[in-house]
């Protein structure tokens, strides 16, 4: 079950947070590492495996790893809190054979766009295999 805690903009339309995890899975299977990056906030962090965190260009090659599987991603929010400006998402997501849950956070930005501040692949679990292992 999907719970979604909707944020209405300037002009009463509903937002909803979960827009973040659709972004990033349409620009990860455009291929597009611009786009993915773009799904960030500036100084958001990834966490490409647990107990390494990246930012900037770091987060951009680490996201590029990602992107050479050559596999597309698919995502389901699974639970999807907001207050005042900040989201808590629980996303599944599946990449070929590597899959996890996501524990991301989000903020609105002034443009009504949701981005990550942080984006949590692997939640609480251990990761599987360095990517390149998994080709």
């Amino acid at each position: 079950m999907v719970t979604h805690v909707g944020v209405r903009n300037a002009g009463g339309m509903s937002i909803h947070p979960a827009s973040v995890a659709h972004a990033f899975a349409a620009a990860f299977n455009s291929r597009d590492a611009d786009a993915v990056d773009a799904v960030y906030e500036p100084g958001g962090l990834f966490v490409p495996r647990p107990g390494h965190t990246v930012t900037g260009p770091d987060r951009r090659a680490a996201n590029q790893e990602f992107l050479d599987t050559g596999l597309p991603i698919t995502v389901t929010p699974r639970h999807v809190y907001a207050h005042d400006g900040v989201a808590l998402l629980i996303v599944d997501w599946a990449i070929g054979e590597i899959t996890g849950t996501a524990t991301d956070v989000a903020r609105l930005g002034a443009d009504g766009r949701w981005r990550y501040v942080i984006d949590n692949p692997f939640g609480t679990r251990d990761a599987p295999k360095p990517v390149k292992a998994i080709r």
